[in-house]
């Protein structure tokens, strides 16, 4: 039994050697945890002041991307926005009155209705029964200015974007080449490669003159007051008052092709660029 047991202790010199590892162990746990939340606070202090410096230009692009709104394209649009906007206001406050008027009308006429009767018994005078129908009158006359308003108002909206909309179909047709047309529904545009100034008017009202027996209908013969409302330079352009689509209308328009003499050819009024249907000889007028 003694045997057995001396057997299984660990001889005395291996003692001290145990202890060393055990030490060591003890000491390398004792470090790792020292070190590592030290090591863990620091990385995420670092990683605290990465994001410190990387996050507010982030936030700011994208808080800029959200509350600031699409600059137009240009003053003349920025104008036409809040010309909308006004006469979308404007027209808001004039249907909120229209019912209180509408009710004035009713009231009117009851009143005018209860004054009949009372005349009819000879209650009250007929210059009585005469103010009740003005006070009717003036009542049905404020309700036909309101809806006059609002319907004026849709018609200036509906100017203002058909403006825009022959804005940006100018736009889109302005790389013509040389002696090529574009048609659409509202007008002809021909990029004539001749030269062409007002001096040489005289041709055109000449053709005219001798194919139709009588002068060429010119509307405006270089800048008129239209176009300095509207800003355009019309200086070197004359409008002739002549559908495009009629007969002597088509018969212009193939001189001035023949002839390299450049036109537009409206056939409808477009709001800030054609008062009506005619033909504009020259270049195109640019706004300045």
């Amino acid at each position: 039994m003694k045997n057995k047991v001396s057997n299984t202790l660990p001889p005395r010199q291996a003692v001290p050697k145990a202890r060393g590892f055990v030490f060591r162990i003890v000491a390398l746990a004792l470090f790792t945890l020292l070190w590592l939340p030290l090591s863990l606070q620091a990385s995420q202090k670092k990683t605290t002041e990465r994001s410190a410096v990387k996050t507010p230009p982030q936030k700011g692009k994208t808080a800029r991307a959200k509350t600031t709104p699409a600059k137009p394209a240009n003053e003349l649009a920025r104008l036409r926005e809040e010309y909308i906007k006004a006469t979308n206001e404007y027209q808001s406050l004039l249907k909120k009155q229209l019912p209180g008027r509408e009710r004035n009308v009713e009231r009117a006429q009851d009143q005018v209705t209860k004054m009949t009767q009372l005349f009819a018994e000879g209650l009250v005078s007929k210059q009585e029964l005469a103010a009740s129908e003005l006070a009717l009158s003036e009542a049905k006359n404020k309700v036909s200015e309101i809806n006059q308003a609002i319907t004026n108002a849709d018609s200036r909206i509906a100017d203002t974007l058909l403006e825009a909309e022959a804005e940006r179909t100018f736009a889109r047709t302005k790389p013509i080449p040389r002696g090529g047309l574009v048609s659409t529904v509202a007008m002809i545009r021909y990029n004539g490669g001749a030269v062409w100034g007002l001096s040489d008017a005289y041709k055109v009202q000449r053709f005219f003159q001798d194919t139709f027996k009588h002068p060429l209908p010119v509307a405006v013969f270089g800048q008129g007051s239209i176009h300095d409302r509207w800003r355009l330079d019309h200086h070197n352009a004359m409008d002739v008052s002549l559908h495009p689509d009629g007969p002597e209308g088509q018969a212009l328009l193939g001189y001035l092709r023949a002839n390299g003499i450049p036109f537009l050819a409206f056939r409808q009024a477009i709001p800030g660029t054609a008062t009506g249907p005619h033909i504009h000889i020259g270049r195109p007028s640019h706004r300045y």
